[in-house]
């Protein structure tokens, strides 16, 4: 089986959506619909998520921004929490095929440790990985949890973040630990510099899981633009879209005409 993606919009700018860990493309639904007037979108269900959970193909970075550009015409890559390392490696790796990137929420290292202080705690992650093993169901739900809190309405976006997760079925567990070893194991920070294509970082100022200070100091190491958005959590699409497609404005606007069709 071959990758699911979803096409949708009819403006004049291409762009990739990917979305993050245990979660489908649909979860991005409020800011595709924001986009459709300005953007032809390519919204991916990741191996193992949503309609692709029978695809075969490794959650792996580099797999899936080749596979993912193989099926896609050149366009802006845009990745949430998991799917920005996907969208960053794409556009370090295959710049050809990249003509923008947009982190949201997104960070080149998600672990924190004695080099990196703006990351997650690596005992979350490492329980997270132990914890999928015994009790599947349990450890999704305190994912989200993690996810939802520091938005406005916490209680409101993780009751949303449960109706989703399961909206096309359960996420396979192999790349549910594939996705934790990405997140372990990841480090793309001293590539930034290498970068080619413009970038927005679009953070939430009340994440609990990729910190602000970790996308404005990545966004300084490769000259892009960075974006704090007040009242939002790690998903700001939920209740923010309009100012996370604001953010995105300077990305999407044609600096040439390869961004467009």
């Amino acid at each position: 089986m071959s990758l699911y993606i979803d096409h949708r919009g009819h403006g004049p700018v291409q762009l990739v959506l990917l979305h993050g860990w245990a979660m489908h493309g649909g979860v991005l639904e409020p800011l595709v619909e924001a986009l459709e007037e300005q953007c032809t979108m390519h919204v991916v269900d990741l191996p193992g998520h949503g309609h692709s959970r029978d695809c075969g193909l490794p959650l792996e970075p580099r797999a899936c921004a080749e596979a993912i550009a193989a099926v896609t015409p050149p366009a802006i890559w845009l990745g949430w929490s998991l799917g920005g390392l996907i969208a960053l490696t794409a556009a370090l790796e295959l710049p050809r095929q990249v003509r923008g990137l947009a982190m949201l929420c997104a960070t080149p290292k998600f672990v924190r440790d004695a080099s990196w202080p703006h990351g997650s705690d690596d005992k979350l992650v490492h329980q997270l990985a132990s914890d999928l093993e015994t009790d599947y169901h349990a450890t999704l739900e305190r994912f989200l949890a993690l996810e939802a809190m520091g938005s406005t309405d916490p209680r409101a976006e993780l009751r949303h973040l449960r109706e989703l997760v399961f909206a096309r079925g359960e996420p396979d567990l192999r790349v549910l630990q594939e996705g934790i070893r990405i997140l372990e194991t990841s480090d793309r920070r001293a590539a930034l510099p290498d970068l080619g294509v413009r970038s927005a970082w679009i953070s939430g100022r009340r994440d609990r899981l990729v910190p602000p200070q970790a996308m404005a100091w990545s966004a300084s190491q490769c000259g892009g633009s960075y974006t704090e958005i007040q009242q939002a959590g790690h998903a700001p699409f939920f209740g923010h879209a309009d100012a996370v497609v604001q953010a995105l404005q300077p990305l999407l606007a044609p600096s040439s005409p390869e961004q467009v069709r």
